[in-house]
């Protein structure tokens, strides 16, 4: 018999912490109440953790926010993104689904409180000697999944212009490797000073084994906000020795001339080592034929499906849409009719983020289950980044057209590994 994950415990839990604080009274005597916080005490160890990435000179965000003086100016625009979760990027939603994730740089309703009492007293610097020492940043350069032990770029840099029209390049480019590698991380980038023309890169592999044969496969995804992809212990994908990679590349201008030189890096496991499963990262859901979004309508939907053909265990979720893109959700619908909701998440189509579920509470999933991916687009004037709410919009390549689908990453296990996963789950669940 299988048995299912309780999600609906984590969620009962949840909202027992919740109304626990609910239940805190709001006034007491001065020795009751909390001290009014201050940016070096309160604020500032938040905005390392959350933020100062970021928000730095050179970065992708407007400003920086590394010191009082810095962040001063902003107090209110903080306090006002942060309430309404804009800021910083990470827009699954709490109350349905999946509740562990890896990388979450989300702030609690807690710290979310804190900000608005500190910005609503007057933003307070505070005393110096309660602040954290300076965060240690990594380099606007550094990859995310550590230095990658070998790099492939294209084999030329390309040039796009001031008012180019979008440009879409299949380029290849040969790994150079000598011996087949199972691959643990990688990570696509475009060369400094270019994220902004560089719409999306997708990058593939493509070989010939000794009888002939071709293979090869999908590699990884960049797009705005997308941090690299990091397999979990014991996954793996083959690279092999002569594989030469496809970069998928769409361009588009800014105003300026820049030059790109995009390249994919790779962190690998020893030499001959092959892990025991295969990591497999794909589209889920397309809706290319179906998607269909009339002029000034808002919450339109489109639906799209996947059947895993073994039993799985799912490890990230990545919803793409374009710029009317407005909601995502995916679930499960299990063989025996069950319905489990997977995630939901906002969409900003400036931070294409990879939602990377922890161990722990990855769905685990029997063969035959149908992954329903639904979105929802709003082409209406109300939507600040629609750019003529006028217009039909279908399916299409460029930013100004639309797509519906999730980039999913999950790997496959045979029945009797389904089964022990599952069950020390289900122990694991009923001792906490």
């Amino acid at each position: 018999m299988t048995v299912h994950i309780p999600w609906v415990r984590f969620l009962v839990i949840t909202a027992l912490c919740s109304a626990a604080v609910l239940l805190v009274p709001s006034r007491g005597n001065a020795q009751e109440e909390l001290a009014t916080p201050t940016f070096t005490k309160d604020v500032l160890p938040v905005l390392q953790r959350s933020c100062q990435q970021c928000h730095r000179p050179g970065s992708v965000a407007p400003m920086s926010l590394l010191t009082y003086e810095d962040t001063r100016p902003w107090a209110r625009a903080i306090r006002d993104r942060t309430a309404q979760r804009e800021m910083p990027p990470w827009y699954v939603e709490r109350n349905v689904g999946v509740g562990a994730f890896k990388e979450d740089p989300s702030l609690s309703d807690v710290e979310i409180e804190m900000i608005r009492q500190w910005v609503d007293a007057g933003a307070p610097r505070g005393d110096d000697a309660d602040a954290p020492p300076p965060l240690e940043l990594a380099s606007l350069d550094e990859w995310r999944i550590g230095t990658p032990e070998w790099i492939v770029e294209l084999p030329d840099p390309q040039t796009i212009g001031a008012v180019d029209a979008d440009r879409w390049l299949d380029i290849w480019a040969d790994s150079r490797l000598t011996e087949d590698r199972y691959i643990k991380a990688v990570e696509t980038k475009p060369s400094p000073g270019a994220y902004s023309v560089v719409h999306h890169v997708a990058t593939s592999m493509r070989w010939e084994d000794e009888d002939g044969e071709e293979g090869g496969g999908f590699l990884n995804e960049y797009a705005m906000g997308k941090n690299g992809d990091i397999f979990p212990d014991g996954t793996g994908r083959l690279i092999k020795a002569g594989t030469q990679v496809r970069f998928n590349m769409h361009y588009s201008s800014v105003g300026e001339e820049i030059t790109d030189r995009t390249r994919v890096g790779f962190q690998f496991y020893p030499a001959g080592h092959v892990p025991e499963r295969v990591l497999i990262s794909r589209h889920v859901g397309d809706s290319f034929d179906t998607l269909d979004i009339p002029a000034g309508a808002d919450n339109v939907r489109s639906d799209g499906y996947y059947v895993l053909p073994e039993p799985t265990q799912v490890t990230g979720f990545q919803p793409h849409m374009h710029i009317r893109g407005k909601r995502m959700c995916v679930e499960a619908i299990h063989p025996d009719g069950l319905i489990e909701t997977l995630s939901c998440t906002g969409h900003n189509f400036g931070w294409h983020i990879v939602y990377n579920y922890a161990d722990e509470e990855a769905p685990l999933l029997p063969a035959g289950t149908i992954l329903h991916v639904m979105g929802w687009h709003d082409n209406t004037a109300t939507n600040r980044y629609n750019p003529d709410p006028k217009n039909w919009v279908g399916f299409g390549n460029r930013s100004i057209d639309d797509m519906s689908f999730a980039w999913m990453s999950f790997f496959h296990m045979p029945e009797e590994a389904y089964e022990k996963k599952l069950q020390e789950r289900q122990r694991r669940l009923s001792n906490n």
